[in-house]
Parts: C-alpha cells; structure tokens; sequence
C-alpha cells in the first residue's frame, strides 16, 4: 500500500516519518520523495493517528488525488533542479510526463487550477532558487551556471533572474557577500 504526504525532501524529513510509521508498527518499504509505501493495509485507526502524529511535525498526509499528483509534480521538479547533477537533456514537458506516466496537457491542467500558476512558472522559481545557491556557492561563474541550468544563454538566465527576484545575478551575489562580511566582522 502506498501513501502519499507532503514534505520537503530531507533527511530530517524522512526519519520524522520512518519514525511515526514504527510508532504504530507499520513496516515500510520505502520512505522516499514524499510517498512511503508499507507492506500491510493500514487501518482507519491507524491512518488518522499518522495523519495526526504527521501535522504535529508539520508534515501532511495527502487524501485527495489532486494533492497527491500536484505533490508528485513537484517532487519531480524539485529533485530535477535542486539533487541531480545535470539537468535531463529532453523537454521538462517530456520528462515530467514521462516519470509519472501521465500526458502532460492533463499534468499542466490540473497543476494550473490547483495552483493558480503553471509548471512552466514552478519550474522557473526553482531554477532562480538554484542559480541563488550556485552563486552563494561561489564554485561556479555565471556562465557555468547558465549551462548547467540549460540557459540559452547568461543574458537569458540574468533576465529571467531580475523578473524573479527584481535584482541582478551579480547584485545578488554582492548583496548576500556583503551580509556574510558584516555578519563575520561582529
């Protein structure tokens, strides 16, 4: 049986929920990418307290289909851009559909109503979030970045950076050094 809850995928994540799951003697599978699956049926009984004991560490248990496939949208998208090492070569469309074996019109439709933005939105937020993380990083320039992301090019990313977060790439990068400098002076 397989359950679905939504949670940031993290390591602190994962051993809250292994962890309620041995609460109530439930034995997983997998604990991975916001679903667990567990190898018995769960009772009623036993899925409202793992519901509760979730929301307690403010983890959710998803019900509705809807939720669990919007969930499963992000997840993909998240693990896409922020835990691989390169990006998939193929259309995001193609990759998305493909991992979760749906048609993407349907993937983009119900993401949309759901939401009230697109996939194609989500998935820009969440490449502006990891050029941030690369810049802080500081091991890459901004033309690595852009080719490690599948920019067109630096002006692309640089654009699409300022529509985000209304600062340039290099502005960014000059403010947050300037906080670190001021934090390590004190």
């Amino acid at each position: 049986m397989k359950l679905y809850i939504k949670y940031m995928v993290s390591l602190r994540c994962k051993m809250m929920v292994k962890s309620e799951l041995e609460k109530l003697g439930l034995h997983y599978v997998n604990v991975d990418l916001g679903m667990i699956e567990i190898l018995e049926n769960i009772t009623t009984e036993q899925r409202m307290q793992l519901k509760a004991n979730l929301l307690k560490s403010g983890l959710e248990l998803l019900d509705d289909k809807k939720s669990i496939l919007i969930e499963k949208i992000k997840n993909v998208i998240i693990e896409m851009i922020h835990y691989s090492d390169e990006l998939p070569t193929e259309n995001y469309s193609d990759y998305i559909s493909g991992k979760l074996g749906y048609d993407y019109t349907y993937l983009a439709n119900t993401f949309s109503e759901v939401k009230g933005i697109t996939i194609q939105q989500f998935i820009i937020v969440h490449k502006i979030e990891r050029v941030k993380e690369l810049l802080l990083y500081n091991e890459l320039n901004l033309t690595e970045i852009s080719y490690k992301l599948h920019y067109s090019s630096v002006a692309h990313l640089s654009n699409q950076f300022k529509k985000v977060t209304g600062l340039s790439p290099s502005f960014y990068k000059h403010l947050k050094q300037k906080r670190k400098d001021n934090l390590e002076n004190l």
